[in-house]
């Protein structure tokens, strides 16, 4: 009798253990983004909390974008102090790598969220991979686009039977309908930010991406012809400024202003502008616009873009519990699987399902311009490439004197390659 009393006790204290709710597993966040990402990501955190409610919640902060929060976030996990995910930019991670402050996002990892390579295009894959090994899961890729104004175009014979701008086929071809728009009256057809070289990398390199070109090889800052090709894309954007096709000494600001403005026809700028144009479209504040991939001004479609990610700190002498990690893999799961609403920042879903279904199909200008995934280049992988990284600092010196005229092409890359050779 004793021995079944035993027993039952054993039984009972097992079922009323079973019964007992597990702790809410807090997950510390720390992300960069502002403006129209910031809202829609709080958002996309306030839904995962309501689903998750007593089981997980997101606890997030947002911090400075760029060198701010990389610095701080080196600084935090040296001491255990990081927080458990973040987000992370693709093209920096090949130095949190060098620094030791990402963890490797493992096999299991993946399983566990229900996703793998299979759903990503390889270049935002690729993108995420140092040495074989997995340190992030990309949420989307934020390339450059072309906006442009439906209006001014059709006004100057400058749209297609489908509405798009003509003349996207060739260098030849776009700065015809660049010309036919200045003729048209347009004071600036193309609106560009000329006075920030840091951003006019984007364009820069996707015209050295379009002629096959790279900007390191096997270590080496532009080997072999890659100087020339480089030298070519400065030549036609420099060419558009000095014939009055392009805003000269124009900053981010009043890039986006020419063209919301009508006084640019076209603008070079990321997509995350899609929430500007389509916010004062729905106040009627807005003229007919859409926005596609960039013109192929050389051999074939290339177009510079990063992603946003997630990753999970390496926090010194502070090992991730089993149940923190797996609410922090179901988290990353859960957005990622619900990034549709993310898209309507203007982003291309990384996660391809989204991509691929009926809702984003019907998404404008996201699915128009969503092709260029396939055509995608992201930062060669170096730890001086990325956000704010030296590379993008050495280049920026040269880019704007030399697109508005004031600096010779073939000068400005000698210079770009002795200065970057020597980092």
């Amino acid at each position: 009798m004793i021995v079944k009393g035993m027993i039952k006790a054993a039984i009972l204290a097992t079922v009323c253990f079973a019964g007992v709710a597990k702790a809410e597993e807090t997950i510390v966040w720390w992300d960069f983004l502002g403006g129209g990402d910031g809202v829609r990501m709080k958002k996309l955190i306030e839904d995962f909390n309501a689903e998750h409610a007593g089981q997980i919640k997101i606890d997030a902060t947002t911090l400075e974008w760029g060198t701010p929060f990389y610095a701080k976030v080196q600084t935090s996990a040296a001491v255990g102090e990081a927080p458990d995910m973040m987000t992370y930019h693709a093209s920096r991670i090949p130095l949190a790598v060098q620094q030791g402050v990402l963890q490797e996002l493992t096999a299991d990892d993946f399983a566990a969220m229900g996703i793998g390579q299979a759903d990503f295009a390889p270049a935002t894959w690729d993108a995420v991979t140092v040495d074989g090994k997995q340190y992030a899961v990309p949420l989307d890729t934020h390339p450059i686009v072309l906006y442009y104004n439906k209006d001014l175009l059709s006004a100057a014979g400058m749209l297609d039977e489908n509405g798009l701008p003509k003349g996207m086929d060739s260098g030849e071809n776009f700065t015809a309908t660049l010309q036919a728009l200045k003729d048209n009256g347009v004071p600036f057809p193309l609106g560009s930010v000329t006075a920030d070289g840091n951003f006019m990398f984007r364009t820069i390199y996707s015209l050295v991406g379009q002629q096959g070109g790279e900007l390191m090889t096997d270590g080496e800052f532009l080997a072999g012809d890659n100087g020339d090709k480089l030298a070519n894309a400065l030549g036609v954007l420099a060419g558009w400024t000095k014939a009055g096709l392009q805003s000269t000494y124009t900053d981010y600001p009043a890039t986006v202003a020419l063209f919301t403005s009508g006084e640019a026809a076209m603008m070079i700028n990321g997509v995350w502008e899609v929430p500007t144009m389509t916010d004062l479209a729905a106040q009627g504040k807005l003229f007919n616009w859409g926005a596609v991939e960039l013109p192929v001004i050389f051999d074939k479609p290339s177009t510079y873009a990063d992603s946003h990610a997630f990753a999970l700190p390496a926090n010194k002498g502070k090992d991730m519990t089993p149940e923190k990690r797996a609410a922090v893999l179901t988290a990353i799961s859960w957005i990622e699987k619900n990034s549709l609403f993310w898209a309507t920042a203007g982003h291309i879903p990384a996660y391809a399902p989204v991509t691929k279904t009926p809702e984003y199909a019907a998404m404008q200008p996201n699915a128009t311009y969503s092709s260029l995934t396939a055509n995608m280049i992201f930062d060669p992988k170096t730890p001086l490439a990325g956000v704010a990284g030296p590379i993008f600092d050495v280049m920026s010196t040269y880019f704007v004197p030399t697109l508005n005229g004031e600096l010779d092409p073939a000068e400005a890359v000698a210079s770009i390659k002795e200065e970057l050779n020597g980092l």
